[in-house]
């Protein structure tokens, strides 16, 4: 698998961008800022568990300090150890490949062509459960502790008493200060910032009373839609093995089928590992002190050397993390008057720590980062704006850039799947998995608005490092993406445009695949990114394409009835009918994830504004959709309903003690919605392209919210 490597090109991105952007009138304290939204616990809240991590890997702690509780967590959020890396695969007993699945459809100008959709019976059923569960996100083993009460028995979650726990944003270190049976105990937490490793230090009197032990538990690979990913009931269909054993260090070697991984433990002072049953291992602290330190490395390939000890990944940890937010971008709400701005800064301040160590690794994020397993911990392409959009906005573009690299790893698959279907160029997945994969849907295989990213992505980094390495690096995905949607979109000769057509799914997935044409929004994203695409020909010193420039003028509009923008075009009435104003209020995006362009009338966007934010079902929206309303808002200069939106007090517009977006009990964290909020937020104080020159365009001219911001980017 494709390792980080670290280019001239990406180090140069945080030293540039400097024309982009406009400091506070005054310097930022950026310690108070960070340290004044620190996360703290005083009960076990099991939808407050936090994690350390490097964008790479994530660690999930409970109250106790490491791992001693996931049953409790499972409905919360549940107790991960997750790697981009680490991904498992049953036995393909039935030899299933994407052929099995696939159905024939009709589009227009007689095309036909086939797509993976999801079966109900037969071989097609085995082969959709098959490929859709498989290659799986893996829980990489449970890291906890064994508390033992003066009775002998060992304590649960209640037992646990006088909590006082700490997440320190500023160092990345997890404090957790409690009391079992009076006895104290104080946990100090920190993950590494280039290895795939934790590091922990433990206080308490139960060390010398031989009371307390640290477990290591190994599960097997979990087929779940979502779930914490792991697998206690089938070790006989995986081996844990000791292959190094030395007095402080052991190496463990972890098979599963064809996965194979290892994990090296290290401590300090003397200590007793034995294996306690199957997968199940027990380290035991000497009662010489009250001390004990340990550091769990997990990795793909066995390494050589020392793993290193705690107080050399406590420094690296808080030297990573005061580098994370001394770089980039800051916004400061502490003049506000408005007495929503508190929550709106903890939010902010919040989410930029979460996605910094669940969503900057190699790989497009899953929308349960490196928590737990959603969509069996796969990643969905359409998503990737809301997971990395922001990291440009707020001058982290490396950290975008960190995962641009896939694109390139799968071209040659998504060009293959151009070519199955009879399309040019190439056709980006849905929901895949680090091969670059298409996963068989109902649905997922239906949307298209996955396609253009990449092209907004590449001008993002264009914008920041305007010069010819940038184009040579990113020219063939800008130019194959762009081949495909042209050849994607048809010609109907009775009215002269270009449409999308039917089998589709928009992005607003209501809305039946064979009766969709023309969604506003993908028609929007088709002309802006086919737009930048000929750009890039002719900063590349190449002639304008004229097959694309025909597509560019000759898209069909987008669809308008009685003064609003239609959902889609043709089956389907305005957002008047009830039926649909529910999920993704997404044609709002074409003027607020985009920025203006011939095809957008405001008026008439407006007023499709104002419809949605009277009469939508807001329980059937997704955490995403509050930032885009508030763009939106913004860029139509209605900025008191962009606030309104951002902190809209609905379920799904939810962020926990921890700053995770919530959704519903199924899916309890959602990182798009943390991703989201920083690009609306971001845009909404620097501005965009062609926004007034008056301070935080953005937020309301009330007084109210006197923003101040550092080294943010404008947004196209």
């Amino acid at each position: 698998m494709r390792k980080i490597i670290y280019t001239v090109f990406t180090l140069l991105t945080l030293f540039s961008c400097t024309q982009l952007t406009e400091p506070a009138e005054s310097g930022i304290d950026r310690y108070a800022l960070v340290s004044r939204n620190n996360v703290k616990l005083s009960t076990a809240d099991t939808l407050a568990a936090l994690s350390v991590g490097n964008g790479n890997f994530a660690f999930t702690a409970d109250i106790s300090g490491l791992q001693s509780f996931p049953e409790n967590y499972e409905r919360g959020i549940s107790l991960g150890t997750q790697s981009q890396w680490g991904w498992h695969s049953f036995p393909n007993e039935g030899d299933y490949v994407i052929d099995d699945v696939a159905v024939e459809y009709e589009t227009c100008n007689n095309h036909r062509f086939p797509i993976a959709i999801q079966h109900k019976e037969g071989r097609a059923l085995e082969a959709t459960n098959w490929l859709r569960q498989n290659p799986h996100r893996l829980h990489l083993g449970i890291v906890g502790l064994v508390l033992i009460k003066e009775n002998g028995e060992e304590a649960v979650l209640e037992d646990l008493k006088a909590i006082d726990q700490e997440l320190d944003l500023w160092t990345g270190t997890l404090t957790s200060r409690y009391e079992v049976d009076g006895q104290p105990v104080e946990v100090v937490l920190n993950g590494h910032q280039d290895q795939d490793l934790i590091a922990f230090q433990i206080k308490s009197p139960l060390i010398s009373l031989g009371r307390l032990k640290v477990k290591l538990r190994f599960p097997y690979g979990k087929d779940c839609h979502v779930c914490p990913g792991y697998d206690w009931d089938s070790p006989e269909k995986h081996t844990t093995t000791v292959i190094r054993d030395e007095p402080t260090q052991k190496w463990l070697e972890r098979k599963l089928d064809e996965t194979t991984y290892y994990v090296g433990l290290s401590w300090e002072n003397e200590a007793a590992f034995e294996e306690v049953a199957d997968h199940y291992y027990e380290l035991s602290p000497n009662t010489d002190n009250d001390s004990f330190s340990a550091s769990v490395l997990f990795s793909e390939d066995l390494e050589e050397g020392g793993i290193p000890a705690f107080e050399e990944v406590l420094q690296n940890s808080q030297d990573g993390m005061e580098s994370f937010w001394t770089a980039g971008g800051a916004i400061d709400f502490s003049e506000c008057t408005d007495p929503r701005a508190a929550e709106l800064e903890r939010r902010v301040v919040l989410s930029q720590y979460l996605t910094k160590i669940q969503c900057s690794g190699i790989y497009p994020p899953q929308e349960t980062g490196l928590t737990f397993n959603s969509w069996y911990g796969k990643f969905h392409l359409e998503m990737h704006w809301w997971h990395g959009v922001h990291f440009a906005l707020w001058d982290r573009i490396d950290l975008l850039e960190n995962s641009m690299g896939w694109y390139q790893d799968i071209i040659d698959t998504a060009q293959a799947a151009a070519e199955w279907q009879g399309f040019e160029g190439v056709r980006w997945p849905k929901m895949t998995d680090p091969r670059g994969k298409s996963s068989p849907s109902g649905v997922g295989e239906f949307l298209v608005w996955q396609q253009p990213h990449p092209i907004y992505f590449a001008e993002l980094f264009y914008r920041h490092s305007p010069n010819e390495e940038t184009l040579k690096r990113y020219e063939e995905i800008v130019f194959k993406t762009a081949e495909f949607m042209v050849s994607f979109a048809q010609f109907d000769a009775t009215d002269g445009k270009y449409h999308l057509c039917h089998p589709l799914i928009p992005a607003q997935e209501i809305f039946h695949a064979t009766e969709t044409d023309d969604p506003p929004f993908e028609l929007a994203y088709w002309h802006y990114a086919l737009s930048v695409a000929q750009k890039w020909r002719a900063r590349l010193g190449l002639p304008p394409n004229e097959k694309w420039q025909e597509i560019i003028d000759d898209l069909a509009p987008l669809p308008v009835s009685d003064g609003l923008y239609l959902p889609c075009a043709r089956a389907y009435t305005a957002y008047t009918d009830d039926d649909n104003r529910r999920d993704h209020p997404i044609v709002t995006g074409a003027y607020g994830m985009l920025p203006l362009s011939p095809m957008i009338d405001t008026t008439i966007m407006a007023a499709t504004l104002d419809e949605i934010l009277k009469k939508w079902n807001w329980q059937t929206t997704w955490g995403w959709d509050y930032p885009m309303l508030a763009m939106n808002a913004a860029r139509l200069g209605k900025q008191d309903a962009a606030v309104d939106a951002l902190l809209m007090d609905v379920q799904k517009n939810t962020y926990l003690p921890n700053g995770h977006n919530f959704q519903d009990q199924r899916l309890r964290l959602y990182l798009p919605g943390n991703g989201g909020l920083l690009t609306a937020v971001g845009m909404m104080a620097a501005g965009w392209d062609g926004s007034s020159d008056m301070p935080n365009p953005g937020f309301p001219q009330n007084g109210k919210w006197k923003v101040k911001w550092e080294g943010l980017v404008k947004m196209p």
